[in-house]
């Protein structure tokens, strides 16, 4: 009866520990993927600034090529 208690004390510690260092690895892996997601998130962030400008920067292309277009013709 003895022993049948020793080792199922031995095979609780052995589950417990089993346990903790599996929630301990677990935590590890959404901490790191976390942090994939915050640089992922931080280039889409990035990504709609550029696309902004880009807009912008296309509106000016527009406006210069008009105008060009108008002061050649006055020139004619």
């Amino acid at each position: 009866m003895l022993s049948e208690v020793i080792i199922a004390l031995f095979s609780l510690v052995g589950t417990a520990m089993g346990t903790f260092g599996g929630i301990k690895l677990t935590n590890y892996r959404i901490e790191q993927l976390e942090k994939k997601v915050d640089k992922h998130n931080n280039l889409i962030e990035r990504t709609a600034v550029i696309e902004n400008k880009i807009k912008v920067h296309s509106h000016r292309i527009d406006n210069l090529e008009r105008l060009s277009e108008k002061e050649c013709q006055h020139e004619k």
